[in-house]
C-alpha cells in the first residue's frame, strides 16, 4: 500500500481561486467538499488526471474513485485519494494537497480513506458537499454510515461557479484544442473525394486529430441530403455537402466546431444558405461583451433567424464550455441538452468561453451548421479556431 497522508507542507499552494470557492462554500452552507468527478477532481488539482483510467473507470468489482477533500478556509487540511498506482506519480511531481492518500482499488476503500481524513480534521459531522451524479452509491452509503451527524449538500453548482471564469492557462488550452480541431477538419476536408465513406472519414479526422495531439472525442457527420450525423457505409458523391462537426480535448479541455464541406463547387442556393447561417452567426456575436446579458445575444440571434427564409428547419443555440462541453455559464433551457438556462439573464464574464451554434435541417440540400467558440473579453470577445467559416472543397 502506498499511503502518504503523513506528508504535509507548511502552506499549501492552491492551484485554483480558495477566496472564491469559500465564499461559494459559505454561500451553499458547506463546510468541506468532497469531490468526485473527473473534471472537477482535474480543476482542484491543478490540471491533474491519472493517464491509467483516463478512457475507462472500471476494475475488478468496481471503479476507479478520485477523491480532492477541501475544507473551507482551511487548504492546508485538503486531501487527494487516488489509486495505489498514483503513488509514482506524486513521487515524480508531487500533488498540492498536504495529504496525499494513494490508496485506494475501488469505490469503497476510497470512500473510508475519506471518512478517516474528514475525522482527522475534525469535519466528520460538517455539512459536506458532494456531486450527487458522480458519487457512487456504494460509496456514499459508506459516507453516510461512518460520518455520523453528517449532513450531505450539493456542491454540483458551487464547482461549476468556480470554474466559470477560465484562467488564462485555461483559455490558451481551449484556444489551442480549437486551433487543432480546426486544422484537422479542415485537412480532412480537403483529402475526402467522391466515394470516401462517413466511415472512412471519420477515421481521417481521428488519426488527423491524434497527430496534431488531441485526443480525440467524436464526430458528427453528414452527407448530401441526409441529417443523419452517425457514421455508416454512405458514400461522398460530387456535388453533395458534407457537415463535420467534431470535439476533441487538449490537456482536458474541449474544442468544439463545425464546419462545412462541398464535393465539387457550391451553387448559388448553397451560398445564399451559408450565407443566412453566417448572419445568425454575426447577429450573436455582435452582443457578445464582459458585462451584456448572454440574453441579449441570444434575442439578437433569434431575431435574425426569424426573419431568415430557411427560419422554419433552422436552430440557434448557444452554451458555456470548458473542461466539459456543456457548462457554465448555462445560457439556453432544454434546448437541446437538458438543464435549465440560469445564466441566461446575468452578465457574461471575461475569461467566459461559449460555443455559438445556428444548424439549417434543410429539407433536400442536407445539414448545414456553423458552430464557433468566443472566449468573452472586456471589450468584446476572441474567437477561436477562426477558420474555414465558408464552404470548403474536398478532391472532386
Amino acid at each position: 500500500m502506498n499511503d502518504d497522508a503523513g506528508q504535509t507542507r507548511q502552506a499549501a499552494v492552491t492551484p485554483f481561486d480558495t477566496a472564491k470557492l469559500d465564499r461559494l462554500m459559505e454561500e451553499a452552507g458547506i463546510d468541506v467538499i468532497v469531490a468526485t468527478s473527473k473534471h472537477n477532481t482535474q480543476y482542484l488539482m491543478g490540471g491533474y488526471k491519472f493517464i491509467f483510467f483516463a478512457a475507462m473507470d472500471a476494475i475488478g468489482h468496481s471503479r476507479y474513485l478520485p477523491m480532492v477533500i477541501y475544507e473551507r478556509g482551511a487548504p492546508d487540511h485538503s486531501a487527494y485519494v487516488g489509486n495505489r498506482m498514483e503513488g509514482a506519480e506524486h513521487q515524480n511531481n508531487p500533488f498540492w494537497t498536504p495529504a496525499v492518500h494513494t490508496a485506494s482499488w475501488g469505490t469503497q476503500d476510497a470512500a473510508g480513506l475519506a471518512v478517516e481524513h474528514l475525522k482527522k480534521i475534525g469535519k466528520a459531522g460538517g455539512r459536506i458537499g458532494i456531486e450527487p451524479a458522480f458519487l457512487p452509491s456504494d460509496a456514499r452509503d459508506l459516507l453516510a454510515s461512518r460520518l455520523d451527524g453528517a449532513r450531505f449538500v450539493d456542491a454540483t453548482h458551487v464547482l461549476e461557479r468556480l470554474r466559470a471564469v477560465k484562467t488564462t492557462d485555461e483559455l490558451a488550452k481551449l484556444r489551442r484544442a480549437s486551433e487543432l480541431i480546426t486544422d484537422s477538419m479542415l485537412a480532412t476536408i480537403a483529402a475526402a473525394r467522391a466515394g470516401s465513406t462517413k466511415m472512412e472519414i471519420i477515421e481521417q479526422l481521428r488519426r488527423k486529430e491524434t497527430n496534431r495531439g488531441l485526443h480525440f472525442e467524436y464526430c458528427l457527420l453528414t452527407l448530401g441530403s441526409s441529417h443523419n450525423r452517425a457514421g455508416s457505409p454512405q458514400a461522398w458523391a460530387k456535388g453533395e455537402i458534407l457537415s463535420i462537426d467534431s470535439g476533441g480535448n487538449y490537456h482536458g479541455y474541449i474544442g468544439d466546431l463545425c464546419r462545412m464541406g462541398v464535393l465539387g463547387e457550391p451553387d448559388a442556393e448553397l451560398e445564399d444558405l451559408l450565407a443566412e447561417v453566417e448572419c445568425i452567426q454575426q447577429a450573436a456575436f455582435a452582443k457578445v461583451r464582459a458585462g451584456a446579458a448572454g440574453s441579449e445575444m441570444i434575442e439578437a440571434a433569434e431575431a435574425e433567424l426569424k426573419a431568415s427564409p430557411s427560419a422554419a428547419f433552422t436552430d440557434f443555440f448557444c452554451h458555456g464550455m470548458g473542461l466539459i462541453a456543456h457548462e457554465a455559464p448555462f445560457l439556453m433551457t432544454n434546448h437541446p441538452v437538458t438543464y435549465d438556462g440560469i445564466d441566461g439573464d446575468k452578465p457574461l464574464e471575461a475569461g467566459n468561453v461559449i460555443s455559438v451554434e445556428t444548424t439549417m435541417l434543410h429539407p433536400k440540400r442536407g445539414f448545414i451548421k456553423l458552430e464557433d467558440t468566443l472566449a468573452i473579453t472586456d471589450g468584446g470577445y476572441e474567437m477561436f479556431g477562426d477558420r474555414g467559416r465558408g464552404w470548403n472543397r474536398g478532391r472532386a
